[in-house]
């Protein structure tokens, strides 16, 4: 039962980050935005995560910083593309790029040093049930916030006016322009809503799952991200599912190796991103499944009429 709840643990904290970046992309894309700029933000969200609480003493400090750090790129990526109509899928590769040197450059003086990891919830009774009572109410603040997070995404998007608004913009943006809707300013929105959370994503890393900030600590994960999006076809319940399914193949990875499988650790290492590859070979070659929710004008150019 130890092992179990063990392995669970483990499985929940793997898939948390690519959970709160994954739901940040989903409101991006919804509004017709393609960001593949969230590895770089959650780099950069890492690596001043780690200096805002290491500075500070803080983790509520180190997780405002990776959020304002998410954001302050996400507004850089606004501008190129939705002010100056650049292509999105350059400046996010190129955004990513950027964030991977500048993450390197903020965190070089603090390699080698440690913190203190966010304290996860106890509660007297319920924390100390046998087997679910840690996986329940024994996380740190992070997980509950990605769950709800995605609860309050999924309210927005489907039962509210602007998540419609939202919604229409990213399915035919022309159209939504002519009802009068402000086209750039929801885009604008939802981009900077979308570095929030690849921001927090990355400082989780250093806040709640190693005590230590490294370069390129994120290994992928914001693509894993983006492929989960798509995974879950654009629908914030899926994506729950999509998030643990891939934290545990991630985690499956590293227990194969402690059991001495005989398998060489760069393959299993490579399995995470392999399932990613599966996954969207898939999506792609079923009629009517996941690729037929994508948001009509996902990708493109909205310039208004002058």
């Amino acid at each position: 039962m130890l092992v179990f709840e063990a392995i669970v643990l483990s499985v929940i904290a793997a898939s948390t980050p690519l959970l709160l970046a994954a739901a940040g992309e989903l409101v991006v894309e919804r509004s017709g935005v393609l960001n593949l700029g969230v590895e770089g933000m959650m780099i950069v969200g890492a690596a001043c995560g780690f200096a805002g609480a290491y500075v500070s003493g803080s983790n509520v400090v180190g997780a405002l910083c990776g959020i304002i750090a998410g954001v302050a790129l996400a507004a850089v990526f606004a501008a190129l593309t939705l002010g100056f109509a650049v292509n999105q899928v350059a400046t996010g590769l190129a955004l990513t790029i950027f964030g991977t040197g500048l993450s390197g450059l903020i965190g070089a003086g603090f390699v080698g040093d440690r913190i203190t990891l966010a304290p996860q919830l106890h509660l007297p009774v319920l924390t100390d049930l046998p087997l679910v009572g840690r996986i329940l109410f024994g996380q740190d603040v992070f997980v509950y916030v990605s769950i709800a997070l995605v609860i309050a995404i999924w309210q927005f998007l489907y039962h509210t006016r602007p998540g419609l608004v939202l919604r229409a913009v990213g399915d035919n943006h022309t159209s939504a322009h002519a009802l009068g809707y402000a086209v750039l300013k929801i885009r604008l929105l939802a981009v900077l809503f979308g570095g929030a959370c690849a921001g927090l994503a990355g400082a989780f890393l250093p806040l709640a799952y190693t005590p230590f900030f490294i370069p390129g600590m994120t290994a992928g994960r914001g693509w894993i991200a983006l492929a989960l999006v798509v995974f879950a076809s654009w629908r914030p319940g899926r994506l729950v599912a999509g998030a643990y399914l891939f934290g545990a193949v991630s985690i499956l990875q590293l227990h194969a190796q402690a059991l001495g499988l005989g398998i060489p650790s760069q393959v299993m290492s490579s399995l995470p991103y392999l399932a990613t590859v599966i996954v969207l070979v898939l999506i792609s070659r079923t009629r009517g499944g996941a690729g037929s929710a994508a948001p009509a004008s996902l990708g493109t150019v909205f310039v208004p009429d002058r």
